[in-house]
């Protein structure tokens, strides 16, 4: 089978197509045959070899596949690597049937950054009706469904920040009442701007560095930051304990692999997800599909924020 394998570390030029025998199916496992694959930032920090969990070598990247089993379920799964491929095996329990009018597409960008957005909101965040929140990278594939949903969830206020003019105005179109410049130097003063002088109540954090200390300053008694990623590479300044006293405010950290082979934080959570979207109440915001041949490409678009939605990958191409 045609596959994406690194067998070094590094940016997105270690990634080169192979030809690799097709993977074998344990017990409890499903073996599928890829219609398309996801790309998800976590992909690019597994690569390098920076990510949460560490990798080995040589590895085919990719944790999310949907297409075809071998009883002819269409599912979409989340596999721990493998997905970069023509063929992909997953856990019975993190695959689920996608529903007729769900494209593959939109099931991709639900399997990590629809729940992902969920749980930062639900179970992450704690968000209550009528809160402000804060959606980083709000074109994104995680913040462009996170602001549906805060919208749907009943918040108050939402605030999107992204780097470009266009990806501000998607954000609004997306349900963001305000939308505001990414860049760090100033960002805390706009985001109290934007909520018409007062500090907001959860912000929902990817980039680290800066970006994340200014987003904790703007928090209001009682708000939550969550973190979810670090697209910037750099760490936060240390959160010192008696600042957050001082405030009465809260940092929580969250990885999706916690919540995954558990009904009611994997299942439940997807399912809804996908009833949503086939009853046209949750759009997907799907972006380019590139050639599987192209997956460095998709990388380097990627890491340099010139992507919006969901990035597919066709192993047919």
């Amino acid at each position: 089978m045609r596959a994406i394998q690194i067998t070094e570390f590094g940016g997105p030029e270690v990634l080169r197509p192979v030809e690799l025998p097709d993977p074998v199916a344990k017990p409890g496992q499903l073996l599928i045959d890829v219609a398309a694959v996801g790309v998800n930032y976590a992909d690019t920090h597994s690569v390098e070899d920076s990510y949460l969990s560490r990798s080995t070598l040589p590895m085919v990247p990719g944790g999310e596949v949907v297409g075809l089993t071998a009883d002819g379920r269409r599912v979409v799964a989340l596999t721990a690597t493998g997905g970069y491929a023509e063929k992909a095996v997953a856990w019975e329990n993190m695959a689920t049937e996608v529903p007729d009018g769900v494209s593959d597409g939109a099931a991709l960008a639900l399997v990590v950054q629809g729940l992902t957005a969920w749980h930062l909101l639900r179970t992450a965040g704690r968000m209550a009706p009528g809160e402000t929140v804060v959606v980083h990278a709000a074109a994104g594939g995680t913040g462009s469904l996170a602001v549906q949903l805060a919208r749907r969830f009943g918040a108050g206020r939402i605030i999107a920040t992204a780097s470009s003019k266009e990806k501000r105005e998607l954000a609004l179109e997306l349900g963001a009442d305000v939308a505001v410049e990414a860049e760090a130097e100033g960002l805390k003063e706009r985001l109290v701007e934007a909520n018409g002088g007062a500090k907001v109540d959860l912000v929902l954090e990817m980039t680290g560095g800066p970006v994340f200390d200014a987003s904790l300053a703007a928090l209001a008694p009682f708000g939550r930051l969550v973190t979810y990623g670090m697209a910037s590479r750099t760490e936060p300044t240390a959160v010192a304990a008696g600042k957050l006293m001082a405030h009465s405010t809260a940092v929580v950290g969250f990885w999706l692999m916690h919540c995954v082979g558990k009904p009611a934080l994997h299942a439940e959570p997807m399912a809804e997800l996908l009833r949503m979207v086939a009853a046209g109440e949750l759009n997907p915001l799907v972006g380019e599909a590139y050639p599987m041949s192209e997956a460095a490409r998709a990388h380097s678009e990627l890491r340099a924020r010139r992507t919006v939605g969901k990035l597919v990958l066709d192993p047919r191409r």
